[in-house]
């Protein structure tokens, strides 16, 4: 069967073999409870614990930080929820870039009395300091910013606007899911009092994740039953999909420098012949991830080239809403000030550890071929 040269990384990554081999075991004969106290559950806690450890060390935290979930979007539900059930209510400030799962519960939260501030960021996708202090002058409760935006790849100065929220009182989280194995990802360097990461993202198994927390941040669970991971979330372990989390950060860490080098060579010929063709290059000119390019043409509908390149063997994404039920264009282009029009026309290519250069080289020259193809049909419409 044909299998399509695969450039939707940020979506999500395939499961890396040194992860399945190690999670293997847990889904055959080491099927313990790891509550139970006999040796099965004993193997299954000493996994569970063994990947803390190994999660802990691949963001500079130490293991009773962590607190495995389902995911990122339950990571930065439980912060932002968590932190709302054990306060009374005040104002939440998140950027106009983030992803669904901070912006949704943060407007559910204006439900329970919250407030909602929001903060801009500038033409190539970087928040804005000025409207960061403007925000922190609100006396928020809490802030959460992504430290690396899934579209564009823009880095974000997370680390500045901790040491504000910081000085502010205020607790700090970030979503730091696309930015871990792609940059160096450190809780202690970077200030906050919470992050979220998740396994999918760097050749793990999909339902794994994990929320970093310092304990002195106060959260109340979304799950309430048996009291595992510190009483924040309850129910039994995904022991399997726990061990290759484990396993995924710390190969991770081992090839993060010499990957994204890599990547950052075949990112910088996609963009120069994209410049060539005359493409809208976003975030370009900022600290960007290295194997994520965000691209419109001028009078191209994104899905319909997404859908050429697909026929042609590649698989990348456009740059519509993340639920395929909004058909809204990408709000992180609308907050740098893209019109919805050249939004419309968005495309994201993202890289991984399988793309080549011969893969890169071949994109290109089908990229090219479409888009002339595009512009000629548009050019006879017009006319």
């Amino acid at each position: 069967m044909f299998a399509p040269t695969y450039l939707d990384h940020n979506a999500t990554t395939p499961l890396d073999p040194a992860v399945r081999e190690v999670m293997l075991p847990y889904l055959d004969g080491r099927f313990g409870n790891a509550s139970s106290r006999h040796e099965y559950g004993r193997q299954a806690r000493s996994a569970i614990e063994a990947a803390r450890a190994q999660v802990a060390a691949a963001v500079g935290a130490h293991k009773t930080e962590v607190v495995f979930t389902s995911g990122g979007s339950e990571a930065n539900n439980l912060f932002l929820k968590g932190v709302a059930a054990t306060t009374k209510p005040g104002v939440v400030v998140i950027s106009r870039l983030e992803h669904p799962c901070v912006r949704e519960p943060a407007r559910q939260l204006t439900r329970a009395g919250w407030a909602m501030e929001t903060v801009g960021v500038d033409a190539q996708g970087v928040i804005n300091m000025s409207d960061v202090e403007r925000a922190l002058a609100t006396g928020p409760r809490m802030v959460s910013v992504m430290l690396a935006n899934n579209e564009t790849g823009v880095i974000q100065p997370v680390d500045e606007i901790a040491a504000a929220a910081r000085a502010a009182g205020v607790w700090m989280h970030t979503d730091a899911v696309q930015a871990l194995g792609k940059l160096p990802v450190d809780f202690r360097a970077l200030g906050v009092n919470a992050m979220s990461i998740s396994a999918h993202k760097i050749y793990g198994p999909l339902g794994a994740g994990a929320l970093i927390v310092d304990k002195r941040v106060d959260l109340a669970p979304l799950i309430a039953g048996g009291g595992q991971e510190r009483g924040l979330r309850s129910g039994t372990e995904n022991v399997a999909a726990i061990v290759g989390f484990g396993k995924a950060c710390e190969l991770a860490v081992a090839r993060r420098d010499s990957e994204m080098q890599r990547q950052a060579v075949l990112r910088d010929e996609l963009d120069n012949a994209l410049a060539s063709l005359g493409a809208t290059i976003f975030g370009r000119a900022a600290p960007r991830l290295a194997g994520t390019t965000f691209f419109a043409f001028a009078g191209i509908d994104g899905e319909t080239l997404v859908g050429k390149l697909d026929r042609e063997g590649f698989a990348c994404a456009s740059g519509s809403a993340c639920s395929s039920a909004d058909p809204e264009p990408s709000k992180t282009l609308l907050a740098m000030g893209v019109e919805p029009n050249t939004a419309r026309n968005a495309v994201r290519v993202s890289t991984g550890m399988s793309t080549t250069r011969s893969d890169m080289t071949r994109f290109i020259d089908v990229l090219r071929v479409q888009v002339d193809a595009l512009r000629g049909l548009r050019a006879v419409t017009v006319e």
